[in-house]
């Protein structure tokens, strides 16, 4: 009983602890952190809401199965039936258990499928087009203005584009893991912050509360663009684009990694998302098309400083 409580108070200590973390630094993992990340974006809110539905279904289906289990070995051992049963079917039990079954995958399937079908679905046009490209092992990110998307689409239905909009030079930038030594020159030395194996040097900034078109390939073998907190999972595989979208509800820098085995650093392949204002990712995005470390260094500077004065409040 004793090492029970302990094991409980534990538990309840780790997960006080992880939720704290998880208050002050959103977007990323935590130490015994055994829930999902926090829902940053609308589409990871429904996937908290499935998770937390299914548990429902599958929580007292474990539990009866254990029960029966449990009574079966203990009412028809050997010591208390040395003659076993030869029934062979029962009809009532026979429609039990194939009724049962198909109504609660049907209660897991029609809200499975409502949730896939918003995460290819996005609620209104995207306002941004960023391209995702995995390498061995780091990221390349392309920012596509929206004309030359709707350029594209023009060509594929076989329409003419508007000529009085030119389309503006896509910006495009690789992103590397962050090494121990370049922290104090990125001015990334905070770890609870820019954690070891998931910080980067140029991390993806987005605007907060825009849809995102994210367009995800490999330029050498298959690589997987996941951002858990933004409900991001999509695979990068060369010669194909697959597309997905977002939305991020609240401003900071979050993390994701490649999931999809790779090769030998795979483990330290990490994904970085900057999700700022609208006004500071049009300040950004005009600096970076002349200088990306420049813009980079300007936009955690201005961050910085709005936090430092948030905390001094």
């Amino acid at each position: 009983m004793k090492r029970t409580a302990l094991a409980a108070a534990v538990l309840t200590g780790s997960s006080v602890v992880a939720t704290a973390q998880e208050a002050l630094h959103p977007g990323q993992p935590h130490p015994w952190q055994i829930n999902l990340q926090e829902a940053l974006s609308p589409i990871e809110e429904q996937i908290h809401w499935f998770s937390a539905y299914t548990l429902w279904f599958l929580v007292p289906v474990v539990i009866l199965v254990a029960a029966l289990l449990a009574w079966v070995a203990i009412r028809y051992r050997e010591a208390r039936n040395p003659v076993p049963s030869r029934t062979s079917h029962n009809t009532v039990i026979e429609i039990i258990w194939t009724l049962a079954p198909v109504l609660i995958l049907l209660c897991l399937a029609i809200p499975s499928f409502q949730l896939l079908t918003a995460q290819y679905n996005p609620p209104r046009e995207p306002e941004l087009t960023v391209k995702a490209t995995g390498y061995q092992w780091y990221w390349g990110y392309e920012y596509q203005p929206e004309q030359a998307v709707a350029a594209a689409g023009s060509a594929a239905a076989g329409t003419a584009a508007n000529p009085a909009e030119p389309a503006a030079e896509p910006l495009s930038f690789l992103s590397y893991p962050i090494t121990d030594d370049a922290r104090a020159a990125a001015n990334k030395e905070d770890r609870g912050v820019y954690p070891r194996l998931l910080a980067v040097d140029n991390e993806m900034v987005v605007p907060v509360n825009t849809v995102i078109r994210l367009l995800s390939t490999g330029g050498d073998v298959i690589h997987s663009f996941a951002m858990p907190s933004l409900g991001v999972k999509v695979d990068a595989v060369p010669g194909r684009i697959n597309e997905y979208w977002f939305e991020a509800t609240r401003e900071g820098i979050f993390y994701g990694q490649c999931s999809e085995l790779c090769g030998r650093d795979h483990y330290n392949m990490p994904i970085a998302v900057r999700v700022v204002s609208q006004e500071q990712f049009a300040t950004w995005q005009t600096a970076a098309r002349e200088n990306l470390d420049n813009a980079n260094t300007q936009l955690t500077a201005e961050i910085a400083a709005a936090s430092s004065v948030v905390a001094q409040r």
